[in-house]
């Protein structure tokens, strides 16, 4: 989702490393049978140049996702950010990890923390961290993030299933589509009430930044996480995206609100309004997305859009709400009706092997809506 700058992050004249401190004793799960977030604070200690100091490894709370947050969401981390964690699993500690520092699926409105990427890591109990300086102080109140999903639901309603048959007119078929109730979601931990934006007139296709490698039985334990991380860690009102796709091509309900209603999402910072953002589970820089992965994405916007009559194949006019998109606040933009992040932020987002399939994404998307 964020623009490629690990070679300039390691080439930066300064180097800071943070410390991690104290590790609050917080319980593995903090709501239980929801799991929880357990925030560990950082401090800066200065070293000398090219010198990076490994913090760590230290035990921890269970914890399935990590990221790294600060207080003021308008500052910039222009650092470089890695994680190291245990397996709880296997007692073992993994490799080196980025988080992509850049956070640009947020609300127009700055609002919350500051944040980098999560990382999805599997079940954990242990972390190490260790941020190294760019060109800019670094923000206050800077915390490592360990999200613990939960257990899964304990008999979850079955997903509503796809209607057949293709449609005329522009209409298309509901996929079938797990719903939060499904995947888990704690609705007590969400701003209550829904937002609402005019007509949905195109989406956003991204790509969540986690791994590719994960059981799809995993799915709903990797979106209750990032459901807790946009929630208690950056202070949002719900999780940012509409809909969430896996590799295994499930489609997920997303942010709360009725899937068939325009929901206002945080997801495509300037142009959160009359669109809906989708979002492919893991990376596709280079990796390809699986072809069940591609039809879910398809299906979902082909009825999205669809439900007010909008071509995939078409166009689509959005006014910029934030000078902190591509575009100056105020700007109107025409994108085509299914598009990348990356057109609207300048973002890898949603990697470059996933955008290069946005074209089989319309071209299919429009085939179910009868064109």
């Amino acid at each position: 989702m964020r623009l490629e700058r690990r070679a300039a992050l390691a080439a930066a004249a300064t180097t800071t490393t943070l410390l991690l401190t104290t590790l609050a004793a917080v319980p593995a799960h903090a709501d239980p049978g929801t799991g929880g977030v357990t925030t560990v604070p950082l401090e800066s200690s200065l070293r000398g140049p090219d010198t990076l100091r490994d913090i760590g490894p230290r035990p921890t709370a269970s914890f399935a996702l990590v990221g790294v947050s600060w207080d003021d969401p308008a500052e910039v981390l222009d650092g470089g950010v890695q994680v190291r964690t245990r397996s709880a699993l296997t007692g073992r500690w993994g490799d080196w990890y980025d988080l992509e520092a850049d956070r640009d699926d947020r609300p127009d409105e700055l609002t919350g923390r500051g944040a980098t990427a999560p990382l999805w890591v599997g079940p954990s109990d242990g972390v190490a961290v260790r941020v190294t300086a760019g060109t800019r102080p670094f923000p206050a109140g800077l915390r490592a993030e360990l999200v613990d999903p939960g257990a899964d639901p304990v008999a979850a309603p079955a997903p509503r299933p796809a209607e057949p048959g293709l449609r005329a007119g522009g209409a298309a078929p509901r996929p079938g589509i797990v719903t939060r109730a499904g995947w888990g979601a704690d609705e007590s931990i969400r701003e209550s009430g829904f937002g609402y934006t005019g007509d949905v007139r195109a989406v956003f296709v991204h790509h969540t930044d986690t791994t590719n490698d994960y059981a799809c039985t995993d799915a709903p334990k990797m979106i209750r996480s990032i459901y807790q991380y946009h929630v208690k860690s950056l202070g949002w009102r719900d999780i940012g995206y509409n809909f969430l796709v896996d590799r295994c091509g499930t489609i997920y309900e997303g942010r709360a609100g009725g899937v068939a209603e325009p929901v206002l999402g945080a997801h495509t910072l300037g142009f959160n309004t009359n669109s809906a953002g989708v979002a492919a589970l893991g990376t596709y820089v280079s990796a390809q997305a699986p072809q069940a992965q591609v039809d879910g994405v398809s299906q979902i916007a082909a009825w999205k859009l669809g439900l007010t009559g909008k071509d995939a194949q078409g166009t689509a006019t959005l006014v910029s709400a934030s000078d902190g998109s591509k575009y100056k606040k105020g700007t109107s933009v025409q994108f085509k009706s299914v598009s990348g992040h990356r057109d609207a932020f300048n973002t890898e987002c949603p990697g470059e092997a996933l955008y290069t399939r946005l074209d089989d994404i319309r071209s299919w998307a429009a085939h179910l809506q009868g064109r």
